[in-house]
């Protein structure tokens, strides 16, 4: 027999206690008077032996129970050699997202769970293991050994029910053994609410492990604006939960070479800018120095070479000097034709076609131009007070199901602004409401007023997009509208400019679904790669006349600057970074959870397992006596004379 708490024996001394009181216990027998002692005839008189008897076998008794009690208490248990290896089954799940970079009281809590389990397991014992990002079923820590020791962190994150399915699935079919599932994480909070479904066939124990402390130092985003002597200024924001306020040290770098220091304060809410010279293109890298996780001490970003995006106006009466002074030559390489000269080749090489109010589409244009949207540019129509409707409207079918009316003479002003739309989004720090409204004389009203850009006060739509299609439903020009003198005519077309060509940002998060555009001619069955010196691969890509649009989701998986390769030329470079939203060390409430076991050591549970599944639990038999024995005690003292 064997004890799992034997540091319960030291309750021992406790069986003393009983002996000194039946020991010093004295009984003093008082006299008593009675007028006829004849009254007293029939009490029987107990013996002095008897009465010994009793009390000696009441003291037995309790002391039996007492050593019952104390051994329970001590969970004894017999070692079952004989058990079935297969008997019981273990999956543990060790967490390797960035958050466990984080340091506890042995180390860093991803290494301290592995040592835990290569310890915690005989050597050849079957067992399961998953990460965020790997499997291992039945498999034995001899096997594991090489895996668990070169495990490397994960941007991944599992939630709860994620982490039960992947469980389950790497037990057996058995429906006889003993299966445990143990959940090695430091459980961060998230903003959706714990609520796991718990399979009631498995044993689930859940073991936090937390850091020594929750200070985290990490660059949370930067930004750029232009700054006068054409120069950048880079804006660099971090955060912090350190309790203390001391500055965090952070170094600009181009490439490899050092090209500014600074700090971030926490007056200035760990907020600092740079000045970066206006040069073709600028692989940045911003470091600080944090001991707590080094993931996102680190922050990449590049400022791209920039793409002139092409722009066409075709005109008919209408003047297009506003849309030339737009579209300036320093972004943008804009052209002007007449509809009656109108090269149809030059229309692929656009980007952005804008239609200023032509007062009827032809069948041959109205096909160019569908060919031009699918192959990803953008137009925009301006109708004319005098326009053909149902050329209009053809158009319009080439993207939706929803018609232009015929024309409406009533003034209106232009109120509504959709400050959330692509177009119109982070144009105004706030939602304006004392503008200066501009206003039309005549419109063509429209079946629909769903993702419009901007409208009139009765909802009524004014500028509206239908997928690569954005229409006006009024003329612009200045007899018939005052819009082409309103501020909100520059920031409308264009952004609609800029969105017809999908420039790379400053930075891309890894494991986000990330499109941008590169204005390249590509021939057929040739594709882009992207690469830097440590990996490469083929991005999803989509080749257009006279662009690629690319789409990266889960590559690359590792931070850093990437050049995209036109087979040995580099077109550009795009900078990806790890998400922060590990940073913050935010962790859940597990006590809410019901049907689970916390345990707060991963080695003092895998020694509990191992136990439960070799052994021959006692203490409920001792319980068992125990009660029995007051069980006697009871009877003794109500019948034994």
């Amino acid at each position: 027999m064997q004890f799992l708490h034997p540091e319960f024996f030291y309750a021992l001394p406790a069986l003393l206690i009983p002996v000194f009181i039946h020991l010093f216990q004295l009984r003093r027998f008082k006299i008593q008077a009675f007028t006829n002692v004849a009254l007293l005839q029939k009490i029987r008189f107990q013996t002095r032996k008897s009465s010994q008897l009793k009390k000696w076998l009441i003291l037995l008794i309790r002391l039996l129970a007492i050593a019952c009690i104390i051994i329970a208490f001590s969970q004894p248990y017999l070692s079952n050699q004989t058990a079935e290896k297969n008997s019981s089954e273990t999956v543990v799940y060790l967490d390797n997202s960035f958050s466990m970079q984080a340091i506890g009281p042995k180390g860093s809590l991803l290494n301290r769970a592995v040592q835990d389990v290569m310890t915690g397991f005989d050597e050849t014992e079957k067992i399961g293991v998953f990460t965020n990002d790997q499997s291992y079923k039945s498999t034995s820590i001899k096997e594991l050994k090489t895996d668990l020791l070169s495990l490397e962190y994960s941007q991944d994150q599992l939630d709860l029910n994620t982490l039960i399915l992947k469980g389950k699935a790497l037990f057996s079919d058995s429906k006889t053994s003993s299966k445990t599932l143990v959940l090695v994480s430091d459980f961060q909070q998230h903003d959706d609410a714990i609520s796991p479904k718990i399979d009631s066939t498995i044993h689930i124990v859940l073991v936090p492990l937390k850091p020594i402390n929750t200070n985290n130092s990490y660059i949370d985003k930067v930004s750029l604006e232009p700054a006068l002597n054409a120069n950048y200024t880079l804006n660099v924001s971090g955060k912090s939960s350190s309790e203390t306020n001391a500055p965090i040290p952070v170094t600009l770098y181009q490439d490899q070479k050092v090209v500014g220091k600074s700090i971030l304060e926490k007056s200035k809410n760990y907020k600092t800018t740079f000045v970066l010279p206006n040069t073709v293109e600028f692989n940045g890298k911003l470091s600080i120095e944090d001991t707590q996780m080094p993931y996102d001490d680190t922050f990449y970003f590049n400022i791209p070479k920039a793409e002139k995006i092409a722009v066409l106006a075709i005109h008919e009466n209408s003047n297009s000097t506003f849309l030339k002074k737009l579209y300036a030559d320093d972004e943008f390489i804009f052209q002007s034709q007449n509809y009656k000269t109108l090269d149809f080749s030059q229309l692929k090489t656009q980007n952005l076609i804008v239609l200023n109010g032509l007062n009827q589409i032809s069948i041959a244009l109205q096909n160019s131009l569908k060919a031009f949207m699918d192959a990803g540019g953008v137009v925009v129509m301006i109708p004319s007070k005098d326009g053909d409707l149902q050329s209009y409207n053809q158009l319009l079918a080439t993207q939706t199901n929803h018609r232009l009316e015929p024309l409406t003479t009533q003034e209106k002003r232009i109120t509504n602004i959709a400050f959330n739309h692509p177009v119109l989004k982070d144009v105004f720090e706030e939602q304006v409401t004392n503008f200066q409204y501009p206003s039309v004389q005549y419109y063509y009203p429209i079946s629909s007023s769903a993702n419009s850009v901007l409208s009139f006060e009765d909802q009524q739509a004014f500028l509206i997009q239908f997928k690569a299609l954005f229409v006006f439903t009024a003329p612009v020009e200045t007899e018939a509208s005052n819009f082409v003198n309103s501020p909100l005519i520059v920031p409308t077309l264009y952004n609609i400019g800029r969105s017809s060509l999908k420039t790379p940002p400053l930075y891309y998060w890894i494991g986000a679904e990330n499109t941008f555009d590169l204005k390249v001619n590509l021939q057929k069955d040739r594709i882009l790669k992207l690469a830097n010196k440590d990996a490469q691969f083929i991005p999803l890509q989509t080749n257009f006349n006279t662009k690629v649009s690319i789409t990266t989701t889960n590559d690359p998986s590792e931070p850093g600057h990437f050049s995209i390769l036109k087979d040995t030329d580099t077109l550009t470079h795009v900078s990806y970074n790890y998400t922060r939203t590990e940073s913050q060390l935010r962790y859940s409430d597990l006590s809410k959870i019901q049907g689970v076991l916390i345990e707060n050591s991963l080695e003092a549970t895998l020694k509990n397992i191992k136990i439960e599944a070799n052994v021959t639990w006692l203490w409920k038999w001792f319980v068992i006596f125990a009660l029995i024995l007051l069980a006697f005690e009871m009877l003794i003292l109500k019948y034994f004379k």
